[in-house]
């Protein structure tokens, strides 16, 4: 064997070795040239940027921060004049005092209220028993005294016959007398029954007059009784109410209770305002548009400063919306930042908005008008970093920073 053919067999195997790699990296240089993706200059770092404001109004007192200054979550930013609210806290407070006061007396009063009432009622219902009672009696009285009555007025009707008829005797029997025709003693007891016959009238007209006045003393007894009823009665009627009145004293002791948490509600509203008089930082960040003085009156709800987060932060990439038709949720994403001289980024797209920023304008355009000039829209793109995603040196991206972003579909 030549020596050209020993150098011919010794070369073949790394030739084909050479090729090959040839090949795979002109492949991947195709590929990576080639492969497709979309651009966008229109593409800047976002972030959280969460605006601070007072709950309460008040004269700051101090300004505990200043610009550009880092702060954690809780941090005291700005403090208020706390002498307003502390006199409403004490208001308050005395307020509650009062309404617990109150209430206790409220609640108290429901079992006094319910016993007396209930015992008004047993009295008041007994009493009318014992009224009717003695209505009653007194009406057999009456009727007794009236049956009385009607007999004394009877024998004196008798009594009165009786001395008419002995009077007659008597006038019959004088003649005789006088002449002897008749015994002397015939005559005297003539006379005798006449006398017992008026001293019997006499006597049953003193018997009426008794039994006309126990009459008239029955009937006073009875329209007494009757008044005592009607009396009984009305005040069984007012006891009859001692349910409502329970209920009543129930509903204020309920109201009073009521005031209590009205006025314990008022109590932590105070409190809270005053702790509210104390501003602290909702969340960790950089302190940016600080606008707030010492001596500066404030109102509750009017932004005084801004805290912006630099821990978390994104891309939102403006892409036309001719290049979003492949565009999909986690692909990878190049993002090369113009603050730090073109170092890429690395990251995947985490979202697609569902309409075009003109839309979500103040004033979108509106092609019904007439007035219709195509314009390509624009779709922001929201991409998250890679979680080991680091610049240069202590390089730290901020919200607005100009990016490039490149998304590759495959």
């Amino acid at each position: 064997m030549t020596a050209i053919d020993r150098i011919k067999g010794i070369s073949r195997p790394w030739l084909l070795a050479a090729v090959a790699a040839f090949l795979l990296v002109a492949g991947y240089a195709t590929w990576t040239v080639l492969a497709p993706r979309e651009s966008t200059d229109d593409a800047q770092v976002s972030g959280h940027v969460s605006p601070v404001a007072p709950r309460v109004s008040g004269t700051v007192t101090a300004v505990k921060v200043t610009d550009n200054q880092a702060v954690q979550a809780g941090d005291v930013l700005v403090e208020l004049d706390r002498r307003d609210y502390e006199l409403a806290l004490q208001h308050a407070q005395a307020t509650l005092a009062a309404a617990e006061a109150a209430a206790r007396a409220a609640r108290a009063g429901v079992p006094i209220t319910r016993a007396s009432a209930t015992g008004d009622l047993d009295v008041a219902e007994a009493g009318t028993a014992s009224a009717e009672a003695a209505l009653q009696a007194a009406v057999r009285e009456v009727e007794a005294s009236r049956a009385k009555v009607e007999a004394a007025r009877a024998r004196i009707a008798e009594a009165q016959a009786e001395a008419t008829r002995a009077s007659q005797d008597v006038a019959r029997l004088e003649p005789l007398a006088k002449k002897d025709e008749i015994p002397a003693q015939q005559y005297d007891r003539a006379v005798a029954t006449a006398t017992a016959a008026t001293a019997a009238v006499t006597s049953a007209e003193a018997a009426t007059r008794e039994a006309e006045a126990n009459l008239a003393v029955a009937e006073a007894r009875r329209a007494q009784a009757d008044t005592g009823l009607s009396g009984a009665r009305a005040r069984a009627s007012a006891a009859a109410t001692a349910p409502q009145q329970i209920a009543l004293t129930e509903a204020r002791a309920a109201s009073a209770d009521a005031d209590v948490q009205r006025a314990r509600a008022a109590v932590a509203q105070a409190e809270l305002d005053l702790e509210r008089t104390v501003v602290r930082a909702p969340v960790a960040g950089i302190v940016s548009r600080r606008s707030v003085e010492p001596g500066q009156v404030v109102e509750a709800g009017r932004p005084i400063l801004a805290l912006t987060s630099l821990a978390d932060v994104w891309v939102t990439a403006n892409f036309k919306e001719t290049q979003v038709g492949e565009m999909r949720p986690g692909q990878r994403v190049d993002i090369d930042v113009d603050a730090f001289g073109g170092h890429t980024f690395h990251g995947r797209v985490e979202s697609i908005a569902a309409a075009t920023g003109a839309t979500f304008s103040l004033l979108p355009p509106d092609n019904a008008s007439g007035n219709f000039v195509k314009v390509v829209q624009r779709i922001p793109v929201r991409i998250a970093l890679d979680a080991d995603a680091s610049g240069p040196g202590d390089a730290v991206l901020r919200p607005g920073m100009s990016v490039n972003a490149t998304v590759h579909l495959r």
